[in-house]
């Protein structure tokens, strides 16, 4: 049964949803405005007749066009995939979805990937695994003793919170390798072009989740993955992947920033800048007036989390040892355990040198509190928001710092520009305890 709702007003303006047609009937039903001035309504009574797939046989396939592909969605679940395969996934402008978050999550039980399948590097990860779980487990009762539950305060969230303070903490120790689960949420156009980029994927396992991905859509979404293959363009995308699939500048050491701004033009809309009150965001038209490039380095667990910025250029950080671990998570630990993370961490580096493979497989047996050298292009409109949304003081705080320093770098950059980023300094909120997807009884 199709179900759809029209709204229809005196002067014969009507607005139609539609909610249970297939991904691919959907796009040629919008399609069908630029050939036939009929209402959608009269479609929808074919599509009711004579069944999705005999409506599709009729036009979809003679009118190829990509923007038809754009108007049909799908959501796809990939899980049991490393996290370096699910950050390949969102590495893309419009992605949408969500991931399984290790701030709210105990990864303890979860697989490790070991593309080399040998008893060295086994080892390093089982190393890795080991101390995170040790780690949450002495971190709770010492956070509670650190952050004792006031009066008033639901013990529940406060548990809660003590845990998720324990998972940011100790998440820094789990290796990329570790297994998670994401959703991608994408039209049929995109989910074509970002597959023909995974495909060229240095890594072998992104390559094989991509051909997984393609082969389902192919059977489900027949009409829409015709497309033919080209040996110049198959080439050209290969070497693409090879420049832009991984990022890594060792110049990176602090923060800095690089406006590109036309203050010139910023200035026509003073008002609009000045008067900006809180949780509103710029238009945005404000993009036309260039971009500020932002460098610095974060732990790649944190990077996680600033990724799925998709209104940010941003680059893939590769994930090695080179570049330190971020001390944020050492000075979380308990005296003993800072000793022997201390420990840890020296030992495995030699270990991960000592690996014969290359720089890109060596990801999946670095900890993910190892820090990463990241660059971003963010429009005007982008990093406003993007450095008042991470500054709240509910992000994590290696990710926090960084957005907040973003907000001061555009105070700086355009004059007289209201900005509404949470400057106070990192303090215990049990609001991480309320941050959560719970069934109702």
């Amino acid at each position: 049964m199709l179900y759809f709702d029209t709204i229809k007003t005196m002067n014969n303006r009507k607005i139609i949803l539609v909610d249970d047609v297939p991904p691919e009937a959907n796009a040629m039903l919008q399609a069908l405005y630029s050939r036939s001035p009929r209402s959608v309504t009269e479609h929808l009574e074919q599509v009711r007749e004579k069944g999705a797939e005999k409506f599709m046989a009729n036009y979809y396939v003679g009118y190829g066009h990509k923007s038809i592909g754009d108007c049909g969605t799908t959501s796809i679940f990939v899980e049991n995939v490393s996290m370096l395969v699910a950050k390949a996934v969102q590495d893309w402008p419009l992605y949408s979805g969500q991931e399984a978050s290790t701030r709210y999550l105990d990864m303890a039980a979860q697989e490790v990937l070991n593309p080399l399948e040998s008893d060295n590097g086994k080892k390093i990860q089982d190393a890795w695994m080991e101390f995170y779980r040790r780690a949450i487990d002495e971190l709770v009762p010492a956070l509670k003793v650190r952050f004792p539950i006031e009066e008033n305060q639901k013990e529940a969230l406060y548990e809660k919170a003590i845990k998720a303070r324990a998972f940011d903490i100790a998440r820094g120790f789990l290796p990329a390798g570790v297994t998670t689960y994401a959703a991608w949420h994408t039209n049929l156009r995109q989910a074509h072009d970002h597959l023909k980029e995974m495909h060229h994927h240095p890594l072998a396992e992104v390559r094989e989740v991509a051909g997984m991905i393609r082969d389902e859509l192919k059977t489900k979404y027949s009409s829409s993955f015709l497309h033919k293959e080209y040996p110049t363009e198959e080439e050209y995308v290969e070497k693409s992947m090879q420049e832009f699939a991984y990022f890594d500048d060792a110049s990176i050491t602090n923060f800095s920033y690089t406006p590109r701004l036309d203050l010139s033009g910023l200035a026509k809309h003073k008002t609009l800048l000045t008067e900006r009150p809180t949780k509103a965001e710029l238009h945005n038209r404000f993009r036309e007036y260039g971009d500020i490039i932002f460098s610095f380095p974060l732990d790649f667990g944190s990077y996680r989390d600033l990724q799925r910025q998709r209104s940010a250029i941003q680059e893939m950080p590769l994930l090695t040892t080179r570049h330190g671990f971020h001390p944020w998570y050492m000075e979380q630990l308990t005296p003993e355990l800072r000793k022997d993370a201390e420990v840890l961490i020296a030992e495995q580096k030699k270990k991960i040198e000592a690996l014969e493979t290359s720089d890109e497989i060596k990801q999946y047996y670095i900890a993910m509190g190892h820090m990463v050298t990241v660059r971003m292009s963010c429009s005007l409109p982008s990093a406003v928001y993007i450095a008042e949304l991470r500054s709240s003081d509910t992000v994590h705080p290696t990710l926090r710092i960084e957005a907040q320093r973003m907000g001061d770098a555009i105070i700086a950059s355009v004059p007289d520009i209201a900005m509404h980023h949470d400057k106070s300094p990192g303090t215990w909120n049990i609001k991480r305890g309320a941050q959560d997807i719970v069934r109702k009884e």
